[in-house]
């Protein structure tokens, strides 16, 4: 499976081809998935491009990419976008319109609530677990993680030459103890190195301009869509020669 992840914390600053409003989200969608995209994750965005757990901010963006495309839609929680933990999960608890999931950040304060308050909603979690952070340690003694839909394993390092070293140790350090499956992903430079080694480990995984904003041999990426083109074929054919930005082979 390849998650598109539309926009992220980015915004027209970082490319003229973020998606932010509801209609441009759902165009965007419709694109990526007709490249193979098989799930869609979205930040919405207030009139003024900040991140919102909003149900006013929600509801529309949801809407809007459900009516455009069949596949499942997920939202992020990110304590940037609302710091406050309790308030965070009065948000969700004010949602009018369910995305299928969201994930959480289980390194940040207040993940326990938040998953909860989703998985009281029905809406499914995704426990994200990023590099550089204690949220591996914090998950595994969670008695909430058997019920979470999937962790997402998320490499931060931005080095294409040592972020699959970090993935490796990632995804070692996530384990199985809780057999759940695990979407493996990275940004900036590491992104494409890590989408090729979760191919190679047989791992779901996701790309995006929320994650990248360039294309293996180095082009500025034009749409979700030519991103997600792109992953298709190094997620299916691992092992192909290594672009400009590939990873050091071993």
């Amino acid at each position: 499976m390849i998650q598109v992840c539309l926009n992220g914390q980015r915004g027209a600053e970082d490319s003229a081809a973020v998606p932010m409003s509801p209609g441009a989200l759902a165009e965007s969608a419709v694109a990526a998935v007709a490249a193979g995209a098989s799930e869609v994750h979205v930040h919405p965005k207030t009139p003024c491009g900040s991140d919102s757990l909003s149900p006013l901010v929600v509801a529309p963006a949801v809407e809007a990419i459900r009516a455009a495309v069949a596949v499942p839609v997920g939202v992020t929680t990110g304590a940037w976008a609302e710091p406050d933990p309790l308030r965070r999960a009065a948000r969700i608890r004010s949602w009018t319109v369910l995305p299928d999931h969201a994930s959480v950040n289980w390194d940040e304060d207040g993940a326990e609530e938040v998953a909860a308050a989703l998985l009281e909603r029905g809406v499914g979690v995704e426990a994200g677990i990023r590099s550089g952070t204690d949220g591996a340690r914090r998950f595994a003694a969670s008695p909430l993680a058997p019920r979470v839909l999937r962790v997402l394993a998320e490499v931060t390092d931005p080095d294409p030459v040592t972020a699959v070293d970090t993935a490796r140790a990632l995804v070692a350090g996530i384990g199985a103890r809780h057999a759940v499956p695990v979407l493996l992903h990275g940004e900036e430079g590491g992104a494409w190195p890590v989408l090729r080694l979760a191919g190679r480990l047989g791992l779901d995984t996701r790309i995006g301009l929320e994650d990248v904003l360039f294309l293996p041999d180095g082009r500025p990426a034009v749409s979700n869509a030519q991103l997600v083109m792109a992953a298709v074929r190094l997620w299916s054919c691992p092992e192909e020669p290594d672009g400009p930005v590939g990873e050091r082979r071993a």
